[in-house]
């Protein structure tokens, strides 16, 4: 059998290395391989379970085509309807699409701002009711367990109109059903608004209900809310997905998610409708538009033109002349074409003035028209004015008529056109593909991707948790860091499956108290290899005692939980089945359990001793283990520390070092109380015992202040509940298993 360790370890800097040890991280992951295990198949459980019990959220598609917009309104020269093309421009089309006026029709049309939700049995009922397959469309699901009140499958309501106060807007009514087609309708505060049939109007405490059709069992809750219109349209511009599908394609798809994959199709059909009818409106407002700056000008242009035939019938009855000479004619024939070509091209920037600012390049194009022609109508103005006086006057009131007469022509012709125009309008938008839902595939949840990430991010979760755990508990795992601080290890005392079951039923015991019947591991478990390492603690103490001033041991702990009492316990078992005589003594005056672990009755213990109560062949009583003796702990007392000042306590140390080879002391915590200084006194040989992953090295090494203080000297320590890691060796060297 090998002994266990007793040597010190290498002293280990601590910041020596910066280093990550990935073989100590892999150690830490195996040593908390069933917690990662068991996280992993919850989060495979609950993702699988919410992948099958989830509503399923479905996906209506549509794509809508606009086309370049070319200015076709009638009087528009070639160059100016070229400079005025433009590609189509998706995202203003795209924000027309998503626009307040686009989605509230659909809200109006659809009455979406009316949100209807049957309430189900919880977790399971949604996923009950979506699974109900009714042979005829009346048939409703039988009632679970008897629950009227939930829906189970097959249930419906249809309301035609529904008004509420604007303090109840948002808030969630609940509708409760009757028999043949009745129903009561609660407010929020569960006060009765109304009640009345199917196909009726009902009215009561400020709101309006008609329901359409009513299909329920008696006693099931729907649960109605009234939305305002700016909330239901800004869900819907959440919910609704409108992209390009390529740059400047003009083509624009259309998405939109919703559980009822009927109302997401009728939805969108609606939302594309009224945006192709709202193109079609504002392009025949163009027209509109135009044609009615048209109409205002012809009265103007008539009565010029007739002005000019009157001025020039008077002339010629005056000047008693009506022919122009040949060259005359010539000249007033070009400048009839450029005054008419003027005077078009001035209305046009009239129309024009109206669409786009000076800098416009249509804008800028027109007045280079303009100038052109004025050029060279000065050109043909210089040489008419080298003709006769009464030629000159001829020609100038013949051209104003003509002028007039083409120009009001024109403006009679676009008038028409314009009309045929606003008339005949279609708009520059059309829908390519309508909306449609593949109910066989919904897009949520995507069962594979929920399951496969809920249960990476479970195993994930408990990884961080394990590492996060191991750098916050700064328990010592390694003897190197108690030998470190300068205490060294006498022995490390494994945990085993015996030791842990043990320690629960230690707690039942503290809870409960002794039942007469000693609970150590030294006799329910001999080989067990705590008790193995007991055996070596005994060797290693019999060498640690060799220069002690007398045959006392004190074993103390830094603070509660490190297991004092157990090794105190087992370690006189197992010394007194060596054959020698022990006197095991409870010094715990407070929160003592030494007496239930040996199934002993406390009274009659070391505080009555020392208080003079009883003697001490009364105190020291026998145990079933031969050779091991115990004095219990006593009733306890008001004030331990002063009751263990008292001499009675020296004088029965000394009394019974003399009668027995080892008397062993349990004693409190130094870190809480000061009682295992004063008993310290009186020990030839102390120890502490430390657990494995919960006292911390600080805390160890202020405890051994603590000690030097009051002048004890620490013989060693016996790390206690070691655990088996992957990321290091056992602090012990035994490598065979109990029993082998």
């Amino acid at each position: 059998m090998a002994a266990a360790s007793t040597t010190h370890g290498p002293r280990q800097d601590a910041g020596a290395s910066d280093e990550i040890d990935l073989a100590a991280l892999l150690g830490t992951l195996f040593d908390h391989k069933w917690l990662i295990g068991a996280a992993i198949a919850l989060g495979f459980a609950l993702s699988a379970a919410y992948a099958l019990l989830a509503a399923p959220v479905y996906q209506a598609n549509a794509m809508v085509q606009v086309e370049s917009k070319t200015p076709t309104l009638p009087g528009l020269t070639a160059v100016s309807q070229a400079l005025t093309d433009s590609a189509p421009q998706a995202m203003t089309e795209i924000s027309l699409l998503t626009s307040r006026t686009v989605l509230g029709k659909a809200v109006e049309d659809l009455k979406l701002d009316l949100q209807i939700e049957p309430a189900y049995f919880p977790v399971l009922g949604a996923a009950i009711a979506r699974r109900f397959q009714p042979a005829t469309g009346n048939e409703l699901a039988a009632p679970w367990f008897g629950l009227n009140r939930y829906g189970w499958g097959g249930e419906t309501l249809d309301i035609a109109e529904l008004e509420v106060p604007d303090d109840l807007i948002g808030k969630p009514l609940t509708l409760i059903a009757g028999a043949d087609g009745g129903f009561e309708l609660f407010d929020d505060q569960d006060q009765r608004l109304l009640g009345g049939d199917a196909g009726q109007l009902a009215v009561g405490g400020g709101a309006r209900l008609k329901v359409e059709r009513l299909l329920a069992h008696p006693g099931m809750r729907f649960e109605l809310t009234k939305l305002s219109r700016l909330g239901i349209i800004a869900a819907l511009q959440n919910n609704l997905t409108a992209s390009e599908k390529a740059k400047d394609s003009g083509i624009i798809q259309l998405s939109y998610e919703l559980r009822d994959p009927d109302l997401a199709q009728a939805t969108l059909e609606s939302i594309t409708r009224q945006y192709i009818r709202q193109n079609i409106e504002r392009n025949s407002a163009e027209a509109a538009s135009s044609l009615e700056f048209v109409n205002k000008q012809l009265p103007n242009v008539r009565r010029d033109l007739e002005k000019a035939e009157h001025t020039l019938a008077q002339y010629q009855s005056q000047a008693h002349t009506v022919d122009i000479t040949l060259d005359a004619k010539s000249l007033l024939d070009q400048i009839v074409s450029l005054d008419t070509s003027i005077s078009q091209l001035r209305l046009q920037q009239a129309e024009v003035t109206r669409r786009y600012t000076p800098a416009h390049p249509a804008y800028k194009a027109l007045m280079a028209q303009i100038g052109e022609l004025e050029a060279s109508k000065q050109k043909i103005n210089d040489r008419i004015g080298t003709l006769p006086q009464t030629q000159q006057e001829l020609i100038g009131l013949t051209r104003e008529v003509q002028v007039s007469t083409l120009t009001y022509t024109n403006l009679l012709n676009q008038a028409q056109q314009l009309d045929i125009a606003r008339a005949g309008t279609v708009g520059n938008a059309r829908v390519v593909d309508r909306a449609v839902v593949d109910t066989s595939q919904p897009v949520k949840p995507k069962r594979a991707l929920v399951v496969t990430i809920g249960t990476f991010l479970a195993g994930f979760l408990a990884v961080g948790y394990v590492f996060l755990r191991q750098m916050l508990n700064r328990g010592v795992e390694h003897v190197q860091e108690i030998e470190q601080i300068g205490l060294p290890v006498l022995s490390s005392i494994p945990m085993s499956a015996y030791q842990r079951d043990h320690e629960k039923a230690g707690r039942k015991l503290r809870a409960g108290g002794g039942n007469g019947k000693p609970h150590l591991l030294a006799l329910d478990a001999p080989n067990d290899l705590a008790i193995e390492a007991m055996r070596s603690l005994r060797t290693a103490l019999h060498f640690a005692r060799l220069e002690a001033s007398n045959n006392i041991l004190m074993i103390c702990g830094s603070s509660p939980g490190a297991g004092k009492t157990f090794v105190s316990t087992n370690l006189a078992a197992t010394i007194a089945q060596g054959g020698q005589r022990v006197l095991l003594i409870d010094g715990d005056l407070r929160r003592s359990s030494l007496h239930k672990v040996l199934g002993q009755d406390p009274r009659n213990g070391l505080s009555d001793l020392l208080a003079g109560r009883i003697d001490a062949a009364t105190a020291i009583r026998r145990t079933p283990i031969d050779n091991l003796h115990f004095i219990a702990r006593g009733e306890a007392p008001p004030n331990p520390s002063e009751l263990l000042m008292r001499p009675e306590l020296g004088a029965l140390l000394k009394t019974a070092a003399l009668q027995y080879d080892l008397v062993i002391v349990d004693t409190p915590p130094i870190l809480a109380v000061t009682d295992s200084a004063i008993i310290g006194r009186h020990a030839g040989t102390s120890l502490m015992v430390v657990r494995f992953g919960l006292n911390p090295a600080k805390e160890l090494a202020l405890a051994m202040q603590r000690f030097e203080q009051n002048g004890i000297e620490l013989k060693g320590a016996v790390f206690n509940a070691v655990e088996r890691r992957h990321d290091t060796h056992y602090a012990y060297g035994y490598e065979y298993r109990a029993g082998a």
